[in-house]
């Protein structure tokens, strides 16, 4: 039985890591999918490796005009959405005391004010019924350092969420967050992320030894995408194999 048939889905930042595994298991699930990202030429990659039911549209989350535009082509294409999974977000990593506004402005433009209004400018084209999923972090109530800023922004959006679940109550349109802990997409081996020790350090640290996959992040995205969780809003779920039991998180 396919939980998504004749659904049309959006996921924002779906070219790589969790956004691509879930626009995957979204299509297995018998959706059309809208996936966007900031680079045609993978975009275009990831639509021919999805297949047929797969549409790229590039757009920059930190970015409202492109997202009024990404609107526009979603609803001239599928009219209305039913799932609208905010995926886009970027990690960046700075000690307090030497945090800069550059990146300040970057996290909080694309994870959070990105998240909001992309939210804010689907709302009149979903479907009465539809399912929000919004994408946070272990970091938005877990603590390391160099993660202010970053952890801020996905505590903020949960609080939106959390908001946005009871306000559009009234069209049945329900709004969750999924907050998992570090898993294995490609960006978590960029920058000062490279080092083998440090990944196996934080693998120590953690209850299963081990990273999430990306896979695992998209079947609960799909849960919740789908008519199964039919009664739940407002609700955040973790994915972590228990790590964040013991918070706060120390380096």
């Amino acid at each position: 039985m396919t939980k998504l048939q004749n659904k049309v889905a959006v996921v924002t930042g779906g070219n790589s890591g969790i956004g691509l595994a879930t626009a995957q298991e979204f299509i297995n699930q018998g959706a059309k999918v809208v996936i966007t990202g900031r680079n045609q030429a993978t975009l275009d990659e990831t639509v021919q490796q999805l297949g047929s039911n797969a549409v790229g549209i590039r757009s920059d989350a930190a970015n409202i005009n492109d997202i009024d535009k990404l609107v526009e082509q979603v609803k001239a294409t599928y009219d209305k959405v039913d799932v609208l999974f905010v995926n886009a977000g970027v990690a960046m990593q700075e000690p307090v005391g030497q945090i800069t506004e550059e990146t300040f402005d970057t996290v909080a433009d694309i994870n959070f004010k990105g998240a909001v209004f992309t939210t804010e400018k689907f709302i009149p084209i979903l479907n009465d019924g539809a399912s929000i999923i919004h994408m946070t972090s272990v970091s938005a109530f877990t603590y390391a350092q160099g993660t202010s800023i970053y952890s801020a922004s996905k505590a903020a959006l949960t609080a939106y969420s959390k908001t946005a679940a009871l306000e559009l109550a009234g069209r049945k349109i329900r709004v969750n967050t999924v907050a998992p802990a570090m898993t294995e997409t490609p960006i978590i081996y960029q920058g000062q992320f490279a080092s083998d020790e440090i990944h196996s350090f934080i693998r120590s640290r953690m209850p299963f030894k081990r990273y999430g996959q990306p896979a695992e992040v998209a079947k609960l995205v799909t849960f919740l995408a789908s008519d199964d969780a039919s009664f739940i809003s407002g609700a955040e779920y973790t994915i972590d194999s228990g790590a964040s039991v013991n918070a706060p998180l120390r380096s």
